[in-house]
């Protein structure tokens, strides 16, 4: 493989990682192995680090394939608490307030899942690197700071339960670029009027690549220092 010349790869991304430490840690096994300098490395995505799953990463001349990856649709595999919401609409943050779910049932979870299918107006979370004025939503939220973000279509393909376990629903998600699966949580949580934020989020495929054609970061070092060893 010609990472200077330019590879794309496919990460299954760790849990409590950022988007930016898999381009790092990628960036760092490379020069090493490479023995360069200087090696042009990005990703095709943001994922949250609370999220796990497929992440494209680029190398040398392969980064300007990043923006087709980017526009590409994505589906994803989602856990939702019903019954409380936090201002992350994640984990992020501690629970600001609970609602009751008795009323709740299976068939009314799945026809609100309905609803949210085709083009809809989505806000994205405050907790998000959305910039608003030149900073990020995040930041600003982070400081107490009033935060308006406008609200944007995205659509959704298909969404499917998976599992029914309350306070716990799993479902999977096909949706266009730009989609906040936290934000579509808030939104399922207040159609059912028992609010709901998300508690597991994989991405499990960008276009046509999927879970099984990724590997993980401990894998691509393993390979790479093999390889180096060889040579």
């Amino acid at each position: 493989m010609d990472f200077l010349e330019g590879e794309v790869l496919y990460f299954d991304k760790p849990l409590q990682w950022t988007s930016f430490d898999v381009v790092n840690k990628t960036r760092y096994v490379l020069r090493r192995s490479l023995g360069v300098k200087k090696i042009k490395v990005g990703h095709a995505g943001t994922l949250d680090p609370l999220a796990t799953g497929v992440m494209i990463v680029c190398t040398g001349k392969a980064t300007k394939k990043i923006d087709s990856y980017l526009h590409q649709d994505k589906e994803y595999v989602a856990t939702l608490k019903l019954g409380a919401t936090t201002p992350s609409f994640d984990k992020e943050t501690e629970e600001n307030a609970t609602f009751p779910i008795d009323f709740v049932t299976k068939e009314l979870v799945e026809a609100t899942l309905k609803k949210f299918v085709g083009e809809i107006s989505q806000v994205p979370p405050l907790y998000s690197a959305i910039r608003v004025n030149g900073t990020r939503a995040y930041e600003l939220a982070r400081k107490n700071k009033d935060v308006e973000i406008e609200p944007r279509i995205v659509r959704i393909d298909k969404i499917e339960l998976l599992e029914y376990n309350l306070p716990h629903i799993t479902i999977k998600v096909s949706c266009s670029k730009g989609t906040y699966i936290r934000s579509l949580a808030r939104d399922i949580g207040e159609e059912l009027k028992c609010g709901a934020y998300l508690t597991a989020l994989q991405r499990t495929k960008v276009g046509e690549v999927g879970l099984e054609d990724c590997i993980t970061i401990e894998k691509f070092q393993e390979i790479i220092e093999q390889e180096n060893s060889v040579l």
